[in-house]
């Protein structure tokens, strides 16, 4: 039985797409970090990427697609894609909002060194991952280490206009926790945040994300190994939102992984749960448009997108 869809119906909700207004890229797989609650299971010895000729089509889809107005990269470390800085150069042509999804300490890896200032000039949103303002937590969960890099990269960004007020240039930060419970409150936790960043640093951000920990892959073998796999499952089934669930991300969205398969989010994408039309590519479609009003391929791990305040690649949704 499909839990996620019983709770659909009993709120009579509508379980179809409306109008693609951003594309979602996992053009890579390979990543400087191995983090613990790692949806992708990323890694440095992880070697998936698009190649150029799914870039491509990507592109000719776009030209025939007016309706997107947003394009997030992501991985893996997407910088790490040696066509990375050419397709983001090649969509800021074409006028669209560009998201680079950043670990932040890719930006001392050797190679990476300018790509700070890159992103700067293609003037590219950046969401960048701090699950916590301290370095206990950020080292535990990410690496020995991580926090340094990410506060050194942070200060590099903040240097060239990120996350500076009336700035263009917007820095969003990200919180993942690694515990099986649900985020506190984003506005709360931004407050916090500023507070704490700017106290110690001098730091500066333009938003925070809150992001409930999806129980699939890295984070579901954690939960299972703790033996608390059914426990957290139910404390995202009691705090369904029907408020949460209008603003999900699968609504219009779609996720695109590295062989060109269209997915209806990043978390059906690692569990193979490809839309409808089995295994439907991008060299099947004409256009984005075409998904508009298709039914989305909901399961139970949906629930923590709309459990409490909801969840989405763009923080809270309720």
């Amino acid at each position: 039985m499909n839990r996620f869809l019983e709770k659909l119906k009993e709120a009579k909700a509508s379980v179809n797409r409306l109008e693609t207004t951003t594309l979602q890229l996992n053009i890579t797989k390979t990543c400087n970090q191995a983090c613990r609650h790692c949806h992708v299971e990323s890694s440095p010895i992880r070697t998936e990427k698009m190649s150029r000729e799914v870039l491509n089509q990507i592109l000719v889809l776009l030209d025939h697609s007016p309706e997107v107005q947003t394009v997030d990269i992501t991985g893996g470390a997407p910088e790490l894609h040696s066509d990375f800085r050419w397709f983001v150069a090649e969509l800021r042509k074409r006028d669209l909002q560009v998201i680079d999804r950043c670990n932040l300490t890719i930006l001392f890896e050797p190679g990476q060194e300018d790509t700070a200032e890159f992103l700067a000039a293609h003037q590219v949103q950046v969401v960048a991952s701090l699950p916590c303002y301290s370095s206990k937590n950020v080292d535990y969960q990410r690496g020995k280490g991580v926090f340094g890099k990410s506060i050194n990269a942070l200060k590099k960004l903040n240097e060239l206009g990120y996350g500076k007020p009336q700035s263009e240039l917007e820095l969003y930060l990200v919180y993942n926790h690694i515990g099986a419970n649900l985020p506190p409150s984003q506005s709360k936790l931004e407050e916090d945040y500023r507070k704490k960043l700017f106290e110690d640093f001098e730091i500066q951000f333009t938003g925070l994300f809150t992001i409930t920990n999806v129980p699939i892959k890295r984070f579901l073998f954690d939960l299972k190994r703790q033996n608390k796999y059914e426990e957290y499952m139910q404390l995202l089934i009691d705090n369904f939102n029907f408020k949460a669930f209008e603003g999900v991300m699968c609504r219009n969205l779609v996720s695109i992984d590295y062989q060109g398969r269209i997915y209806d989010c990043d978390f059906n994408q690692m569990l193979e749960l490809s839309v409808p039309r089995a295994n439907r590519t991008i060299w099947d479609i004409e256009s984005f448009s075409v998904l508009s009003g298709e039914k989305i391929l909901f399961n139970d791990h949906c629930f923590a997108c709309t459990a409490g305040a909801g969840s989405s690649c763009t923080g809270a949704t309720a």
